[in-house]
Formats: C-alpha cells, sequence, structure tokens
C-alpha cells in the first residue's frame, strides 16, 4: 500500500493534524504513516498521540517513527515537509524587529520583507537536503510543502529539482469556503469560484453561481462592509476584536476591486504602503495568541483532539483530497496549489511560483491557466518576482552579495547603507544558520 512520510512531523498542529485526515481516507486504508522529526521529543510526542488515537479508532493504518531521514524515505510514495529550523520564535522575532531598528517598515516578519529573507536564508538550505535525498531515493514520490515562507522555498527547490514532483500547499483558500456562502446568500455547494495570484498574496478572481451560472460578485460587493465590519479575525481560529487585520485588506478590496483570500498580517508583507494601514494590534494579538497556542500544544489534548472527529468530514490540510484524486483518479479540481508559472498567471514570470487552481488526476497535478489575470493587482505580484529569484540565488550560490541585492530588490527597503548594515548584523545574530554565506 502507500508509505506517508511527514518530514518535521513534530511540528504543532502538522503531524497530528494531517493523520487525522488520513484516518478519514477509505483510498489510503492499510497505507503506513512514517513519522520523521529531529526532535526526538516533539516526534515521541506525536508518534505517541497518533498510536493511541490508531487503537482507539480501530484503523487498519501502520504508524512507524524514526529520526532517519534516509530510513524514513524508502518506498515513499508521498512525502509531506513542514520544518522548522532553530528556536522558531526566537528566530521570528529577530526577524521581525531587528529590521524595524534599522528604518525598514515591515510587517510580520516571516514571508516577505526582510524577515521574510532571512527565515529563507535558513530553512531553504535543509529543504534542499531533503529535496536531495527525495530525489536519490524515491525521485517518484509525490512532495507536498507546507513550510515558508512559501513563495521562495518553493522556487528554490524547483529550480534546482526541476524534475521532483513538488508542490506547495496552503490553508489560506479555506477562507473562501467560510467566507462565500454568506456573501453570496447560498450553499458552498452551489459557488464555483477561482482565486490566484503569489502565495498569501492572491485575490479572488470569479465567483458564480452552479445552479444559474450567475456572476456572485455583484452580492459579494453588495454584502462586503456588512459582512466584514463585524468579522472576528478567524485566521488560524483565533479570535479578536471585529474587522481585526483588515486594514491591508480593505484597502486593497477597495483600490484594486478584488477580495483579497487572507489578512493584514500576511498581505502586509509584500507591499511597501502597508504598514501605513495595516491593523498592527490585531497582528499583535494574533502573534502572541499563535506562539501561546505552539508553545503549549502537546498540554492541551482539546487542540488536538478535533483532528480527529471522525464525524467530521473536514481536512485540516488539503493533502488527502489530491492524494485521494490522484490515487483513484477521480479528476477534481483543486481550489489551490503552488507551481511553477508555466504561463498560467501571464504577467509573471514563468519560474516564479504562483498560487493557482488545478486539476487533479492519475497523471497527477497540472494547473490552470487563469486568463486575463489583473495587470493591475498583477503589478503588486510583479515587486516580489525579483526578490524571489535574488533569494534563491543567494542560498544556492552561498552568496552574501546576492542576499544584499535581495533587500535592495525588496519594496519595504529604502536605504541601501541600511540594507548593507541590517544583512551584516543579521548574519552575526544568526551566524549559527547564515554564516554559508559569503
Amino acid at each position: 500500500m502507500h508509505r506517508i512520510v511527514l518530514i518535521g512531523a513534530g511540528s504543532t498542529n502538522f503531524g497530528l493534524g494531517v493523520v487525522g485526515d488520513i484516518f478519514k481516507s477509505k483510498s489510503l486504508e492499510e497505507s503506513t504513516i512514517v513519522l520523521h522529526d529531529i526532535n526526538s521529543n516533539a516526534l515521541n510526542n506525536t508518534s505517541k498521540i497518533a498510536s493511541e488515537y490508531k487503537e482507539k479508532l480501530g484503523k487498519k493504518i501502520t504508524i512507524e517513527s524514526t529520526t532517519s531521514r534516509k530510513e524514513a524515505l524508502k518506498g515513499a510514495s508521498f512525502c509531506l515537509i513542514s520544518i522548522e529550523v532553530g528556536n522558531r520564535f526566537d528566530l521570528w522575532d529577530q526577524d521581525w524587529k531587528i529590521p524595524l531598528q534599522y528604518g525598514v517598515k515591515q510587517i510580520y516578519g516571516e514571508n516577505g520583507g526582510p524577515g521574510g529573507l532571512f527565515h529563507s536564508l535558513r530553512i531553504i538550505p535543509p529543504i534542499l537536503e531533503i529535496c536531495e535525498d527525495i530525489q536519490s531515493i524515491c525521485p517518484d514520490a509525490y512532495v507536498f510543502n507546507y513550510s515558508n515562507p512559501m513563495q521562495r522555498v518553493c522556487h528554490a527547490v524547483t529550480t534546482k529539482f526541476p524534475d521532483l514532483k513538488f508542490i506547495g500547499l496552503c490553508h489560506e483558500i479555506e477562507s473562501m469556503r467560510r467566507q462565500l456562502p454568506t456573501l453570496m446568500e447560498t450553499e458552498l455547494s452551489n459557488i464555483e469560484f477561482r482565486a490566484g495570484g503569489l502565495n498569501h498574496f492572491s485575490i479572488l478572481l470569479n465567483a458564480k453561481y452552479k445552479n444559474n451560472g450567475k456572476d456572485g460578485y455583484p452580492l459579494i460587493k453588495k454584502n462586503f462592509w456588512n459582512y466584514f465590519k463585524d468579522l472576528v479575525n478567524d485566521h488560524e481560529g483565533f479570535e479578536s476584536e471585529p474587522g481585526a487585520e483588515r486594514g491591508v485588506f480593505f484597502k486593497i478590496y477597495e483600490d484594486f476591486k478584488y477580495l483579497p483570500i487572507t489578512t493584514d498580517s500576511h498581505l502586509g508583507e509584500y507591499v511597501q504602503w502597508a504598514y501605513s494601514v495595516a491593523d498592527h494590534e490585531a497582528i499583535l494579538h494574533f502573534y502572541d495568541n499563535y506562539k501561546k497556542k505552539c508553545l503549549t500544544f502537546f498540554e492541551n489534548d482539546k487542540i488536538y483532539s478535533s483532528f480527529f472527529d471522525l464525524e467530521n468530514d473536514r481536512f485540516h490540510e488539503r493533502f488527502v483530497p489530491i492524494a485521494e484524486a490522484i490515487i483513484e483518479d477521480q479528476v477534481i479540481e483543486e481550489s489551490s496549489v503552488n507551481i511553477p508559472n508555466n504561463g498560467f498567471i501571464d504577467c509573471l514570470p514563468k519560474d516564479i511560483v504562483v498560487e493557482v487552481p488545478a486539476m487533479v488526476d492519475k497523471k497527477g497535478i497540472k494547473g490552470i491557466t487563469l486568463e486575463n489575470y489583473p495587470k493591475t493587482f498583477g503589478s503588486l505580484l510583479n515587486l516580489q518576482s525579483g526578490v524571489i529569484q535574488l533569494t534563491t540565488q543567494a542560498v544556492l550560490e552561498k552568496s552574501k552579495h546576492k542576499a544584499y541585492l535581495a533587500l535592495l530588490a525588496d519594496p519595504v527597503v529604502t536605504s541601501a547603507t541600511d540594507a548593507e548594515n541590517l544583512l551584516n548584523n543579521m548574519i552575526a545574530v544568526q551566524h549559527k544558520y547564515l554564516s554559508y554565506l559569503n
């Protein structure tokens, strides 16, 4: 049967969330789940809980765990990657706050801006090592990446390993499934929609009613303000004040006339004017709650027990529906995958990894071209193209100068001197991870 390898299985939410999803799948019955992590304590926690629920639910699934990546990958059909490097939140705080001291008005510091660069420079090298092993040991496996910064990780991997079946997955698209039924005043089953752009920087392009083919955007626009002015922030399941994290969100909607699929903490990382309109208080509120949840994840079974509720047919991640479509040749349309552009969004370079819908069947995952992508919003996306390409070059060439150029290409960086000083400081502060740059 199928061998599914979870690399970074000790990660909060990811490991147990995917195991719970697999337990709900008939197509994956009698599969082997291999849990792999270099953190033996986190791995043991995930393995223990997964095994307990397997017995409790009577699942005919084999669960293995190992700290040896090469052992884990032998015979793999599917590989899922969700890793971080070092102490995630200590390093994240540095990525976010140190650039602020150099006058860089960046938001959140995870995926875009200088923080996104330093995050990328740390995490891409080990992911490339993982993919090198996959190419050597199980080259026919499908590889799904969940690690951020998604845009830059996926570009680096697909540049170095163009023959791997490598796909980035992110659950931000779930916001559309939550919001559109209310906005369009109908059941989700009656809605057909498409969204696209870059990961964490996408917009709803169109939505229509399946029963009559009518355009849903007029009603979305009619209901927009009444809906969002009272909506609590449900990003990652955390509640905040009404309308939270909607400053950049509202500005993009007002000026570009499209509904963004995520909120300020992500959208705001990519544009130079975002800092002036972002809901900073709500972003900090979300970050503090997210940090607390992650650091106490294994202490509270209420957090992860919902993953194993077989009465709830909703999946935590999108891996299982995609795997089922490949195995059973179901021919489904998946709302959002991250793959090399290849003309899917015509205003972006072909090598940039874009977030687009795709058709999935036994032949694999094939992106859908988004015709007439709005050049207005595309102009914002293009601001990231050079940043992404230069980040990949910096990693592959181990080039400090290319990292510096990536900073200069970033729209939120306004001073060459400050960029150079910031880079030198970050290499010193994070020397353990960035010393390879020369």
